[in-house]
């Protein structure tokens, strides 16, 4: 079964696709990624994927724009070359936050870019935690919304807590999240900080529904961006009594001032998954902790090849 895929890692994502191959005892593909000088970009696989499975893991983070047009000139490129089934490993999938108009006149490019990957020729696209998990719904291609829950379930339940712990979700959209996480912690309760948000990347911690006081917070989203708005719900949480306060997302956007501002805030840790690549800056932070969802989408692979479900790789992290 093995010699009939190839992965392919892009720009974006090209330790986490090395460390995919090695849980799959595979050899990354071989494929050659070029950008012009005024930023045209040239794709081409430098062997054989005629009659093979081809898996393309990208994440379209910065720059957003041009990861995702490497991604559907892969695409194009493989589907040229007579790939029989070419499935998109997106761990991050970019412009997931305009999943909706939320004003008059506004896109909806989630769609659009569902429908871009689609045109360009994906027979399948894995994600991990959407922004919004109806985006699913865009596609009309089979798609495999994985979650890093568990894994950040099983990374706390190895800290061995022994006060009680409140999961913190930072909004109302993510109570569900919190819940799932909650659901993997022991004698653990949840708590959802209603925030407005004003304009993008900006938002204002309003009220807190739930109790902290005296207990450890653990705040879950499935990204930081600016960390503006985490740092607001940062310090409402410590002047509601939280005696200490934990982060954790799946997907480490860390754009701008985020890295100083995570590095000078109160929060004991920021843990985040490698679905986007850490920068230096970030790296040298001792407050940000990093797992890897490359075992997990190893697994994901194996399951798409295999035939078998991919809801039982979450069951790989209840220990």
């Amino acid at each position: 079964m093995r010699e009939n895929i190839v992965v392919f890692g892009l720009s974006s994502n090209v330790e986490l696709t090395a460390e995919i191959c090695e849980h799959l005892d595979l050899k990354p593909g071989k494929i050659d990624v070029k950008h012009f000088a005024d930023g045209e970009i040239l794709i081409e696989p430098l062997e054989s994927v005629r009659g093979k499975h081809v898996y393309i893991v990208q994440s379209t983070s910065t720059p957003v724009s041009e990861t995702y047009m490497e991604v559907l000139i892969a695409i194009d490129a493989c589907k040229r070359a007579s790939a029989k089934e070419i499935t998109v490993v997106m761990p991050y999938f970019g412009y997931a936050r305009q999943d909706r108009k939320a004003r008059a006149r506004q896109p909806i490019s989630a769609k659009l870019m569902a429908n871009l990957l689609e045109t360009a020729g994906a027979d399948r696209v894995v994600t991990i935690d959407l922004h919004a998990p109806q985006i699913q719904g865009f596609f009309d291609i089979p798609t495999d919304d994985l979650t890093a829950v568990a894994m950040i379930g099983q990374y706390y339940r190895k800290k061995g807590f022994d006060q009680d712990i409140v999961v913190v979700s930072p909004d109302h959209g993510g109570a569900t999240r919190a819940r799932k996480l909650a659901d993997t912690i022991p004698n653990s309760s949840i708590a959802i900080i209603d925030k407005r948000r004003t304009k993008p990347n900006v938002a204002e911690a309003m009220n807190l529904i739930g109790e902290v006081d005296g207990k450890i917070a653990i705040v879950i989203d499935d990204m930081v961006d600016t960390a503006g708005s985490l740092m607001g719900g940062i310090n409402m949480l410590y002047e509601k009594g939280a005696k200490e306060v934990y982060c954790a997302c799946t997907h480490g956007i860390l754009s701008g001032p985020a890295v100083e501002r995570i590095a000078n805030s109160d929060i004991k840790e920021l843990l985040i998954t490698n679905t986007i690549s850490l920068s230096e800056e970030a790296k040298s932070v001792s407050k940000i902790k990093q797992i890897s969802v490359a075992y997990m989408l190893a697994k994901c692979i194996e399951a798409i090849q295999d035939h078998t479900p991919v809801s039982t790789l979450f069951d790989l992290f209840n220990d």
